[in-house]
């Protein structure tokens, strides 16, 4: 599927892609789109947020990049961004659909022992106490998420995490190998970036920490992750600053070097360029928002 550079890149299926707010999570049912997509969801990506796609009833055809499984459930998968996914199934199939954005991910990360650079994909059975256990936990994200429940934002973090790590767990019992060379390539450079984002790193330094060529990253960094390397880095760095925007008080000028970028005038423009509007005005903007 990776090597079609006709694949689109969603926001939510259907939807056109877009620039996600710091912490985004959503919650949906995979039947709230039959009218969309009639049980057969093409080859796709979405380039800024992680799924968690639980199967709750019926069976299909599920595909990870090169890679497929026919499925009933229950069934689960974990798909990083940018990692390119679809389904056929059947009429009476459903699922809960989590999607989280990269930001709120790298939180994450810290508390599970699931990696998010790797899709994963377990079928099983639904009377496994871990089966049964994630269902529970992603029925109440649901909840809360539907309900806009007081203090949701604080615990729809927790409980997503609490689903990651059930999914490990079932996973560490199934292990599954998903990944063609060029995804193994750019989970790599993804792992690099995270690492080296704040140094002032050129693309031939991540090529030769990597032990590529320049013309083998570029193609798996466009082919799995939808940008040349440069911005791949360009996008880590954009993230971080928007987290160090909206949650500290640090001057624009002192964030603007804790990313990476050696001109803080420079770092507004490309600011600027990205988002709309000026590092200050986007800051006030999601302050006055919360």
């Amino acid at each position: 599927m990776q090597s079609d550079p006709n694949i689109p890149s969603f926001f939510v299926y259907g939807e056109p892609s877009r620039l996600l707010e710091v912490g985004f999570l959503h919650v949906e049912a995979v039947s709230d789109r039959k009218d969309i997509h009639f049980g057969k969801v093409r080859a796709h990506r979405h380039p800024h947020m992680g799924q968690i796609t639980l199967w709750t009833q019926g069976s299909g055809h599920y595909r990870i990049e090169d890679t497929s499984w026919d499925f009933s459930a229950p069934a689960v998968s974990f798909v990083p961004s940018s990692i390119v996914h679809g389904f056929d199934v059947e009429p009476d199939a459903d699922a809960t659909v989590v999607s989280i954005a990269d930001d709120m991910l790298k939180d994450l990360a810290r508390q599970l022992q699931l990696s998010l650079d790797t899709p994963v994909f377990v079928a099983g059975q639904g009377e496994s106490d871990s089966w049964r256990r994630l269902a529970t936990v992603v029925e109440t994200l649901a909840s809360e998420y539907r309900d806009d429940a007081p203090l949701a934002g604080k615990l729809m973090p927790e409980l997503a995490a609490s689903a990651l790590c059930y999914i490990a767990r079932l996973n560490h019992s199934q292990p599954q190998a998903v990944g063609s060379p060029a995804v193994v390539l750019a989970t790599a450079l993804r792992g690099a970036v995270e690492a080296h984002y704040r140094e002032a790193w050129l693309v031939d330094d991540y090529v030769a920490a990597l032990a590529t060529t320049p013309h083998l990253l570029d193609k798996a960094a466009r082919q799995v992750l939808g940008m040349s390397v440069k911005d791949v880095v360009l996008e880590r760095r954009l993230l971080e600053a928007k987290r160090l925007l909206m949650f500290t008080i640090r001057p624009v000028e002192d964030i603007a070097f804790e990313t990476g970028f050696g001109d803080p005038a420079y770092f507004s423009r490309f600011f600027r360029r990205r988002c709309g509007e000026a590092p200050s005005t986007w800051r006030r903007r999601q302050i006055e928002a919360q």
